[in-house]
């Protein structure tokens, strides 16, 4: 006899399962590839019970996204905790960490996903994004050792995730830039934030 009655930890379990899975799946196929049947057979429960917790794949995609954040806070104290290590060694590492995400089982939008996903979102959906968004980048400033502004949160946010999406999107959606150099130019770009960080770390100890 089919279940018609769910309690509250019920419904947080089933949802938990619906954001791993949908994170598994676009993380190894993409957004586009990966269909809601793919998600609902993956957690166990029917495309009907799906829909009463979202309205579509991209709102889950986004809300699944959510779930990596405290993992890669962790991976950032671990790299900064690490012994022998001078600081800029020490971010450089986290740096590249975070450049290879689906080696990592982390998903990390390319253009393409980002235009799909953000199109269909709500002003409120797209409004929860930006501050998860935030909240995020102003912990990992604070973990790195670097005294948090609005302005230094929201230029840490555009330079890592410049060069975060560009090297997913080499060669595939980006092919006028060469493939063979990506690693090379990545590690340049890298190093041009940390340079931007230590001078934050320094004009913070002159203050």
């Amino acid at each position: 006899m089919p279940r018609v009655a769910y309690s509250r930890q019920d419904r947080q379990n089933v949802k938990e399962s619906l954001q791993a899975a949908a994170l598994e799946l676009v993380a190894a196929h993409g957004v586009r590839a990966t269909t809601v049947e793919q998600i609902y057979k993956r957690a166990g429960i029917s495309r009907t019970f799906f829909y009463s917790f979202y309205s579509c794949k991209e709102d889950l995609v986004v809300e699944a996204m959510y779930m990596q954040q405290p993992r890669v806070l962790k991976k950032a104290r671990d790299f900064m905790e690490k012994n022998g290590k001078c600081w800029r060694e020490k971010v450089m590492e986290f740096f590249l960490w975070c450049c290879t995400g689906e080696k990592n089982n982390i998903f990390v939008m390319s253009i393409e996903e980002q235009q799909i996903i953000f199109s269909r979102l709500s002003h409120s959906g797209l409004d929860l994004f930006r501050e998860k968004q935030y909240e995020l980048f102003d912990s990992l400033l604070e973990i790195l050792g670097v005294r948090r502004t609005r302005d230094r949160v929201n230029i840490f946010i555009n330079l890592l995730m410049s060069v975060i999406v560009i090297k997913k999107g080499v060669p595939g959606s980006i092919p006028l830039l060469v493939d063979e150099y990506s690693d090379k130019s990545t590690e340049i770009q890298l190093e041009g934030i940390t340079d931007f960080l230590e001078r934050c770390r320094k004009q913070d100890k002159t203050a």
